[in-house]
Formats: structure tokens, C-alpha cells, sequence
């Protein structure tokens, strides 16, 4: 049965553990294995920075038992993706391992901001920074290098369930 290790920025939400369970059933339902970080024992009473070491030991670790990565890439705190998921991501893609993200919509990155300049045949921020313009929903660097899928998580089970 091949591991899936569940990434993103789930595990900051209030109903973190009941949403790693529902989605570790669902791996199940699928014929997958489902690792949630909070499956990980870390002793939390230690100081804050040997909490925060043992966490990434461990989530490290849960990678690098698993096959595939599957993670939740939709915007986090802005307009990107949690650096935490984006760092496995890479992590996983460095070992080998297969990795999925799932997005509520794959429009185009350009389409998450407003008062897009256009100058110079380029798009550019507020800030005056470049928007990338790939017709991707990420940055290039994840979108030509995972497979994307619109929807939720089950949504991946479903296409990695097809193809595996």
C-alpha cells in the first residue's frame, strides 16, 4: 500500500487532528496509507525551539517513509502558497518522491491581484513587481514540476487512484 504524506497548512487550523483524521480515512477509502504530521509525538513541553527542530525531525522523517506527497498549495495568509508545504514539496520532488497539489481554482496566478499595471509587454504589482505570466496558478517552479489538480483532497485521491 503506498504512503501518502499529507501536507499544508491544515495543521494550523483549530480542527487540525479531527481534519488529519477525515483525511487519513479517506487515503484509506482510496487504497492509500495516510500520514498526517500530527501523527508525529513531540514532547511539548521542551523549549520552543526544540519543540519547532523535533516537529521538522519528524516531519522529515514521515517524508521520507512515504511515496507520494499530497498538498494543499491553495493561498495561505496572502496570495501564496504556506512556505512549510512549498519546502516539502521541493523536499519530496529532491527525493524522488511523486507530488500532488490540490488548489480551489487553477486560474492563472495574474488573476489573484488587482490593479495589475501593464507596461513593457509585462504585468507588474502595486509594488511595481513583476506577476509572473505563465498561465500557471503557482510559480513555475511547483507548477512544472508536480501535478496540479482543482479541487480538494479527495479530489487528488480520485486522479492518483486512476493513474496509480
Amino acid at each position: 500500500m503506498k504512503k501518502v504524506y499529507i501536507a499544508g497548512f491544515d495543521v494550523f487550523k483549530k480542527d487540525a487532528v479531527a481534519i488529519g483524521q477525515r483525511y487519513k480515512k479517506l487515503c484509506a477509502t482510496y487504497g492509500f496509507e495516510g500520514l498526517y504530521p500530527f501523527d508525529n509525538e513531540v514532547d511539548l513541553q521542551a523549549p520552543k525551539r526544540e519543540i519547532a527542530c523535533a516537529i521538522y525531525k519528524a516531519n522529515v522523517e514521515m517524508i521520507e517513509r512515504c511515496d507520494i506527497v499530497v498538498a494543499n498549495l491553495n493561498p495561505f495568509r496572502g496570495k501564496e502558497s504556506d512556505s512549510g508545504t512549498v519546502w516539502e514539496c521541493g523536499y519530496a520532488l529532491g527525493k524522488g518522491k511523486k507530488v500532488y497539489g490540490y488548489l480551489d481554482s487553477l486560474k492563472p496566478y495574474k488573476k489573484r491581484f488587482d490593479n495589475v499595471v501593464e507596461e513593457a509587454g509585462g504585468l507588474y504589482d502595486h509594488e511595481g513587481m513583476v506577476i509572473e505570466d505563465f498561465e500557471y496558478p503557482l510559480n513555475l517552479m511547483l507548477a512544472c514540476s508536480i501535478e496540479l489538480v482543482e479541487g480538494g483532497f479527495e479530489d487528488v485521491l480520485r486522479v492518483m487512484r486512476d493513474k496509480i
